[in-house]
């Protein structure tokens, strides 16, 4: 997620939204015979995997050309056990990358590891903060060197797939919003439909990708980059990553902050993490539809909430009827629109699209919704980004296999919050049908030898809404939280405002919080 961000496409259902849309899931080490000594055979899966890991080490190299990475961003790659119940059975490679710390040899600090979301999100963007020399990192990147890595599955580290890429992006898509029972049916088919494509083309990697389990892949990252314990930035899904590296590994943690976070209670993983996901869109919606007409005189879209809200439905209606330039239906508008409730950084963009098509200007919203067939290797990632963020919250939780009960949920809530609720079921229906066996989440708690984890959130966030945090802080004792008051971009530290940065790096760098949770403004509102 962005300062991560990636919108991918459908809602495997049919229904085009982000694969970034919430964030992850995770599954408890199976209850075997060695859990009754203590340890979990994952467990013991996973000390010995990172024990052959900080004996290789990791060959550290100039990045392959076609990745994307300037020098001195060096890559490698890290071997872990696809099942960590059987560590010396099929092993795959993670792709990792780097870049040294910026300052002296006496100021570093080791690495700091870190996640963007997703699930299905790559971190290899990560070691970019430094070369772009971005200003809000550049005191942390001093003590420490930034680690990226593409998790099991994603990119370059044994991807999975679940439909042609160009299938996948193909439109354009069906409504998302029923008309009919018919509707309904036709994409209950495509959910079944997209399930089994998972197995046919993923189907070994299908059962062991889950949150544990590539937590114990960031433990044996740790291992091979020679680090005693962990320091780790994770944000959207990557806070669930990082709950559960801190439930599993409590004594391997150094240095944690999470941003933005996913509610880690058993009972929100993931079906309900989805439903709330619906309702605090709606809010953030609003707030986006507020700015834009009070914008007015930039976008001559209305003065008031409502008129802006009308332009949309007006917008949306058009597009159902005759879909723009004949591929940009109601789908692929709110695969676009809902990057606003999203992040911040594309309130003026989106508001501008949508003021150049009432000024009748219907291409630039072709050319920013529909999907590019031209670009194959786009396509690959996007598809490659949403198989991973079904897969891991499929396979990491059990979800209701009754049609009844989401029928009814999804009925219920599109009442109230009709911006995002059937695309998001639509792109989570999978799950009903998903056909491997789906775990039990870990039970997120504080363990010997966790330190200080700083948690940032902002009030109104869409993707992971602030209880979600509230949530966290109770679980992991000793846990700071700041909080950024009536905002609601998603990703927090990636923002200007220095009441969080400077938090953010006296932590990372000497390891202190404030005495007490804080509160702070929020970040600069855009100007169009």
């Amino acid at each position: 997620m962005r300062p991560s961000r990636r919108v991918t496409a459908l809602g495997s259902a049919g229904a085009l939204v982000t694969a970034t849309l919430i964030a992850g899931a995770v599954a408890a080490p199976s209850a075997t015979a060695d859990s009754r000594h203590g340890q979990s055979r994952e467990q013991r899966g996973a000390a010995i995997a990172a024990e052959r890991a900080a004996k290789a080490g990791i060959d550290w190299q100039d990045c392959p050309a076609d990745w994307g990475f300037e020098k001195p961003i060096q890559c490698g790659w890290v071997s872990v056990p696809l099942d960590y119940a059987h560590p010396n059975g099929k092993q795959i490679k993670l792709a990792v990358d780097r870049i040294g710390n910026t300052g002296t040899k006496e100021e570093r600090q080791g690495a700091l590891v870190y996640n963007p979301g997703g699930p299905g999100g790559s971190g290899m963007r990560f070691p970019r903060r430094v070369t772009t020399k971005n200003p809000i990192w550049a005191n942390t990147a001093k003590a420490y060197d930034f680690v990226g890595f593409d998790p099991r599955g994603v990119g370059h580290s044994a991807p999975i797939s679940c439909i042609d890429p160009q299938e996948f992006v193909k439109a354009p898509k069906a409504d998302p919003v029923p008309d009919t029972e018919a509707d309904k049916s036709a994409q209950r088919k495509l959910a079944a439909e997209y399930a089994d494509g998972c197995a046919e083309r993923s189907g070994a990697m299908l059962p062991q990708m889950t949150t544990p389990n590539t937590a114990r892949d960031l433990d044996v990252i740790r291992a091979a980059l020679g680090e005693k314990k962990l320091n780790y930035l994770g944000v959207s899904y990557g806070t669930y990553l990082g709950a559960v590296y801190g439930t599993l590994f409590p004594g391997h943690v150094r240095r944690m902050v999470v941003d933005s976070v996913v509610n880690p209670s058993r009972e929100n993983i993931w079906y309900q993490a989805n439903l709330e996901q619906d309702i605090a869109f709606e809010g953030r919606w609003k707030d986006w539809e507020d700015w834009v007409a009070k914008n007015d005189a930039a976008f001559h879209l209305g003065d008031t909430r409502a008129k802006v809200q009308d332009q949309w439905l007006k917008l949306r209606a058009t597009a159902k009827q005759s879909p723009l330039g004949g591929v940009v239906g109601p789908a692929e508008l709110i695969s676009f629109f809902q990057s606003a409730p999203y992040y911040d950084s594309s309130w003026v963009p989106v508001a501008t699209v949508f003021s150049k098509y009432v000024a009748g200007d219907t291409q630039a919203l072709v050319d920013a919704a529909a999907p590019d067939l031209s670009d194959t290797a786009g396509n690959i990632a996007s598809e490659n980004g949403n198989a991973v963020y079904t897969a891991v919250e499929c396979t990491d939780a059990k979800w209701p296999t009754s049609w009844k009960k989401w029928d009814r949920d999804n009925t219920r809530l599109h009442k109230d919050y009709p911006f995002m609720t059937w695309a998001n079921a639509w792109m989570n229906l999978p799950c009903a049908t998903w056909p491997v066996k789906q775990q039990t989440p870990v039970d997120v708690k504080t363990g010997k030898g966790l330190p200080a984890v700083l948690i940032v959130q902002s009030t109104r966030d869409a993707a992971t809404p602030y209880p979600g945090a509230v949530e966290l802080h109770k679980r992991f004792k000793g846990s700071r939280l700041i909080t950024e008051k009536d905002a609601g971009s998603h990703g927090v530290t990636g923002l200007v405002n220095p009441c969080i940065n400077s938090r953010v790096d006296a932590y990372l760098l000497t390891g202190t919080t404030d005495s007490s949770d804080v509160t702070c403004t929020p970040h600069a509102t855009p100007t169009p």
